[in-house]
């Protein structure tokens, strides 16, 4: 009978032991380390000094276009604010011969970064924010995992060719501030899913 009750014990402590989990977590992008990457429902403000007839203030359409005057549409989804400012040079030479003409990029609203946690946590759904997110802010975001939740949480992520790659995540490996290269950015489209 002890034999038996220590075995189970063993059984029990073993399963709330979470198994190393073999994922290159440091192959993952980390959207901090770069520059902003316009998206759908950003604001953006160009600026072309001494010219303000071609100054724009506009949100990025859900086409990832802006319209600037004269210039027309412009595609901005996607690209970086020194992109997108190389773009409106280029086409404004076309306009203003001008050398002092300097073009300015900025995003005054980053509406863009949304992510989805869904599955066992108390509130799912689409969740945006002005900073990048952690899976662990992410899952607190949405209010934590609720009782039926298991720890063993998958970040569905689009990958460079439009495939869905799976990230696998170990909650309690990061839950409680160890293992931090495991508790990587969520990026704008990821779902946290939670079973």
């Amino acid at each position: 009978m002890r034999t038996r009750s220590a075995c189970l014990l063993a059984l029990v402590a073993a399963a709330g032991c979470a198994a190393p989990i073999q994922y290159d977590y440091s192959a993952e992008p980390d959207p901090r380390k770069g520059e902003y990457v316009i998206g759908p429902s950003d604001g953006l403000r160009i600026l072309v000094w001494k010219y303000a007839d071609f100054t724009t203030e506009a949100s990025v359409r859900p086409d990832g276009i802006i319209t600037m005057p004269l210039l027309g549409d412009i595609r901005v989804a996607g690209a970086t604010p020194s992109q997108v400012k190389k773009e409106v040079a280029q086409r404004l030479s076309a306009f203003v011969k001008d050398e002092s003409a300097v073009v300015t990029v900025s995003v005054t609203n980053p509406n863009s970064y949304r992510f989805t946690v869904s599955g066992n946590v108390e509130h799912p759904g689409i969740f945006t924010s002005r900073n990048y997110v952690s899976v662990v802010e992410a899952v607190s975001m949405a209010g934590g995992l609720n009782k039926f939740a298991a720890t063993h949480l998958t970040i569905l992520r689009r990958g460079s060719k439009g495939e869905t790659r799976r990230v696998p995540i170990e909650f309690t490996r990061i839950a409680g501030g160890e293992h931090q290269e495991e508790n990587i950015v969520i990026l704008p489209g990821d779902t946290l899913f939670v079973p």
